[in-house]
């Protein structure tokens, strides 16, 4: 490939290493992504010609606040909300440099010279829906004309979007929230106060801050933001150093019910690390605040609705013979998400559109992902199958 991949990564064995990317294309050019971390190298980095863009690293969780805060950081640390969405970075490929109107042509060199800014999943993948939606609601010409080897980290949230739909109160149907700036071939963060004033500056709209405190003093601070978060049925913060290096998130009950809802509406299709992991936090959290009796009897009442209640709307669902999946409501450029739609199909995902309508200049489409593994064996037991335990 022309470079030394094993001195851009710090591995001995490229070859090893390239074994576990995967090809993937946009817009006829093929790339390579690492679908999950591989020594030291983060999941979702991605390859484009010479040019790297590594992938957001996994950032630890803390059960018990007090000491854990207390323990992991030694200087201040800024909280910030942790948004219920899906992990977005943008990054400019280096080449000519154009963007907006412009960086949508396609050349007929097959380089990536004119591809413009785009949209990274998590798992490295270039999504031509996200890329439409960033390139419209962020100024990434001017950001990326001064800042040319950084990449913009955010999260996509509202209850338009294709990979994980949640409800915003300030969001209508989709929008980008920026978490993090980072070199885009290092991965190495910007401290969290240039961050936030470059954020700013370029107009990108920003996760909340809670502000910055000693980590003693963040217990409480997160405490107490988590409550506000938890009424809103919010997910949770994220703590970090002022270095941007160290990061730490704590989630709310809320997000556990509601992830573990989201699990058992599909039962089949979930592992169940998945569900230990969320009742575990739901445990440690119960502990911490030293509820009473009456109000661990409560916690455990709402987290078993969430569990059972979702499970038998489904099987009864399947017993009537209607389709059960993840229902997802997308609007956007006809030809956008057709696009995106063949980028379900081609990662292997039972896609099925339930409506297709344009509303002004705007297309949308209602679909759902289907479930095959909850379908399946819930009819299965249904018509009298076992259970192998």
């Amino acid at each position: 490939m022309g470079r030394d991949w094993g001195a851009v990564f710090g591995v001995a064995d490229e070859a090893d290493l390239f074994e576990h990317f995967e090809c993937g294309t946009y817009r006829g050019r093929e790339y390579r992504y690492l679908p999950a971390a591989r020594h030291g190298v983060e999941r979702g980095t991605a390859v484009l010609g010479d040019t790297v863009v590594r992938g957001f690293p996994s950032i630890p969780r803390v059960l018990v606040l007090d000491p854990g805060l207390v323990d992991f950081f030694d200087g201040p640390v800024t909280v910030e909300e942790k948004l219920n969405g899906y992990n977005v970075r943008v990054a400019e490929v280096p080449g000519s440099g154009r963007t907006g109107a412009t960086a949508d042509r396609d050349g007929d060199d097959g380089e990536w010279a004119d591809a413009g800014p785009l949209a990274f999943t998590r798992s490295g993948r270039v999504c031509r829906y996200t890329t439409a939606v960033v390139r419209e609601q962020c100024d990434l010409a001017a950001f990326f004309a001064d800042h040319p080897t950084l990449q913009v980290c955010g999260e996509l949230v509202g209850p338009e979007n294709p990979y994980t739909a949640h409800d915003y109160d300030e969001v209508d149907s989709v929008a980008f929230r920026a978490f993090d700036l980072r070199e885009r071939a290092t991965g190495d963060p910007l401290p969290v106060d240039e961050r936030r004033a470059l954020c700013e500056a370029y107009g990108f709209e920003q996760v909340r801050s809670f502000g910055t405190y000693e980590p003693a003093a963040a217990v409480d601070a997160v405490a107490d933001a988590i409550e506000e978060l938890d009424e809103r049925g919010r997910e949770g913060v994220v703590l970090t150093s002022a270095d941007g290096e160290r990061r730490l998130k704590y989630t709310t009950s809320a997000i556990h019910r509601s992830d573990l809802a989201h699990a058992f509406a599909l039962p089949f299709d979930y592992g169940r690390d998945f569900v230990f992991s969320r009742v575990i936090r739901e445990v440690f959290q119960a502990v911490e605040r030293d509820e009473s009796p009456a109000a661990t009897r409560e916690r455990a009442r709402r987290l078993g609705e969430s569990i059972l209640l979702p499970a038998v709307r489904t099987v009864r669902a399947v017993d009537r013979g209607e389709v059960v999946g993840e229902d997802h409501r997308v609007r956007g450029d006809p030809a956008v998400l057709d696009a995106l739609l063949a980028q379900f199909r081609d990662q292997g995902l039972d896609v099925r559109v339930r409506a297709d309508r344009r509303e002004g200049d705007e297309r949308v489409v209602e679909f759902v992902k289907r479930a095959s593994a909850t379908r399946d064996k819930t009819a299965h037991y249904l018509d009298g199958g076992t259970v192998d335990e």
